[in-house]
């Protein structure tokens, strides 16, 4: 028997990753977009004329009338909660955007309300859909290169404003409350979720946030994250104050036997470097299946199939990152290492 498509809701329109990953949704099949709440009337208008669905200005009247199968939410970081908790209660599945919360009380809040309401919750991380990010996380968990003793993420541009962030994305990014942090919390989350993903948790983390260059921010607009493990270290970099791309978004990955080095980007290349090629060599990077070459088509893929999301997208893998991420901000705080609780 056929399938019906699945009815999806957005809920929040403020994070600009918002359209890009509403127009993949239109290429997936099984799933249609009904629905967008979002309190300012300007993005509701161009959501109805860019995505042809009923605009709400409240979340909860959006739930209550349209009884969604899921949810997608593109809010600012602290209202993920109450929204993920209104679409649980409601019986809808849900996708947010990362990181999972704006602190870990609030991702843990998250988790309790889909296990309580028995439906499924995705982290959506825009790097886990890189073919060759996949490829390297794959190689490294299997053991290719022994075993993983470092693992480097750096993110950085030269700030929102100055990337070209909407007024309303970039009011919230600026804001520590509702995103949780400034350039620590939104760029040192890939690093975190990286190490957390290929090494576990760590033991002790160690933070650094200052504002070097922007002194018109109440935030941070640099940050860096350095992750201890009994036989490895991790370390995330975070930047708004970058001029240009070199170094910006490149993944290492060492362990005992070789190295791997992730170019970004959807055509970047894998490097593998070993004893008998030290300087590194181009790995063959396979095409992803069609459910891993999207958010949306890997969402909808596991909702349809049952199937577990990937790696980096589980939500428990989320909520340990946020528990790092608030780890790494207190050490900032106090300057000095916090250790984890086991």
């Amino acid at each position: 028997m056929k399938q019906s498509p699945l009815r999806l809701a957005v809920l929040g329109l403020t994070h600009d990753h918002v359209w890009s990953n509403l127009a993949e949704l239109r290429r997936v099949k099984g799933a249609r977009l009904v629905a967008a709440a979002d309190p300012h009337a300007p993005l509701r208008t161009r959501a109805k004329r860019e995505l042809d669905c009923t605009p709400y200005a409240d979340a909860r009247a959006l739930l209550e009338r349209e009884r969604p199968d899921a949810v997608l939410i593109f809010s600012d970081n602290a209202a993920h909660v109450p929204l993920t908790e209104f679409a649980a209660a409601h019986g809808a599945h849900v996708f947010v955007e990362k990181p999972l919360a704006a602190d870990l009380r609030g991702a843990e809040r998250m988790l309790a309300a889909v296990k309580r309401a028995k439906v499924r919750l995705m982290v959506n991380w825009p790097v886990a859909w890189w073919p060759q990010l996949q490829h390297a996380v794959a190689l490294a968990k299997s053991g290719e290169i022994g075993d993983v003793w470092q693992v480097k993420y750096r993110a950085a541009h030269a700030g929102p404003r100055e990337m070209g962030c909407s007024r309303h994305f970039s009011e919230w990014l600026y804001d520590a409350r509702r995103n949780g942090g400034g350039a620590f919390i939104d760029y040192c989350c890939y690093g975190a979720m990286l190490a957390r993903a290929m090494l576990g948790r760590p033991t002790r983390v160690t933070g650094v946030a200052e504002r070097l260059l922007k002194r018109d921010l109440r935030t941070e607009d640099n940050g860096l994250l350095a992750m201890h493990y009994p036989h490895a270290l991790a370390l995330a970099e975070a930047s708004w104050t970058q001029i240009g791309h070199l170094t910006s978004y490149f993944t290492f990955i060492y362990g005992t036997t070789g190295t791997l080095l992730v170019e970004p980007g959807d055509t970047g290349r894998l490097l593998r470097a070993t004893a008998k090629e030290p300087d590194g060599k181009a790995v063959k990077v396979p095409r992803p299946a069609a459910h891993l070459r999207s958010a949306s088509a890997h969402f909808i893929h596991g909702l349809k199939t049952g199937a577990p999301f990937h790696l980096l997208c589980d939500p428990t893998i989320g909520r340990d990152t946020q528990e790092i991420l608030e780890a790494g901000i207190r050490s900032a705080r106090k300057r000095a290492s916090v250790t984890l609780k086991k």
